[in-house]
């Protein structure tokens, strides 16, 4: 970026006995980039040696030392009229990035050369941790999904165990009367002939 921004510098810069020190970068003014047409100057001996202005929240200066010497002395900024917490060494014919911050209130002294800018300060401490915040509201319901299609049906089950014995059925009605005197006939004759039958075997058996 230097060596572009020395390129841009108009042949008759160059033509000079000596370089000047080229210084580009950022502007802000009080937390903001510095507004379009803010003034933007260096000072060497708490006088004024070049001046720009910011376009874009950005600058370029060219610091000429012209029939004095800067060599080895501080360059101070200021941006529209306040002066900048940064401050760098002239150099001659230097190329130097360096964003310029100016806050109302600046302690820095106007008429003096402003000292370099102190080391940071060491972190400071995580602060607390903030509350909970509120739980979100539920969502509504969704829809209802349709109904399924109806399943397969399943296989038939095994046989049940066989049922207890029924109870006993009524009696049956009484048998027609059958021929009483001839039954007691034939079974006389019987007995007869099975007496008549045995003896005649006892007898045979003694001859």
């Amino acid at each position: 970026m230097a060596l572009a921004l020395l390129l841009a510098i108009p042949t008759a810069v160059f033509a000079q006995r000596v370089p000047p020190h080229v210084f580009v970068g950022a502007a802000s003014l009080n937390g903001v980039a510095a507004a379009d047409g803010s003034a933007v100057t260096a000072w060497v001996d708490g006088e004024q040696v070049a001046d720009a202005y910011a376009s874009g929240g950005d600058y370029t200066l060219l610091v000429d030392q012209g029939d004095s010497s800067f060599a080895g002395k501080t360059v101070s900024f200021k941006i529209g009229g306040v002066d900048a917490a940064e401050s760098a060494d002239w150099v001659q014919g230097g190329a130097e990035v360096l964003d310029l911050v100016a806050a109302a209130g600046s302690t820095a002294a106007s008429s003096g050369a402003a000292g370099k800018a102190g080391a940071s300060g060491a972190k400071g401490a995580k602060g607390d941790t903030g509350s909970t915040g509120p739980a979100g509201s539920d969502g509504s319901a969704g829809a209802a999904g349709s109904n399924g299609s109806a399943g397969a049906a399943g296989a038939a089950g095994p046989a049940g165990a066989t049922g207890s014995a029924g109870s006993a059925g009524a009696a049956g009605a009484d048998g027609a009367d059958g021929g009483g005197g001839l039954g007691v006939i034939a079974l006389i004759v019987a007995i007869v002939a099975l007496l008549a039958a045995g003896g005649s075997y006892m007898m045979g058996r003694r001859a």
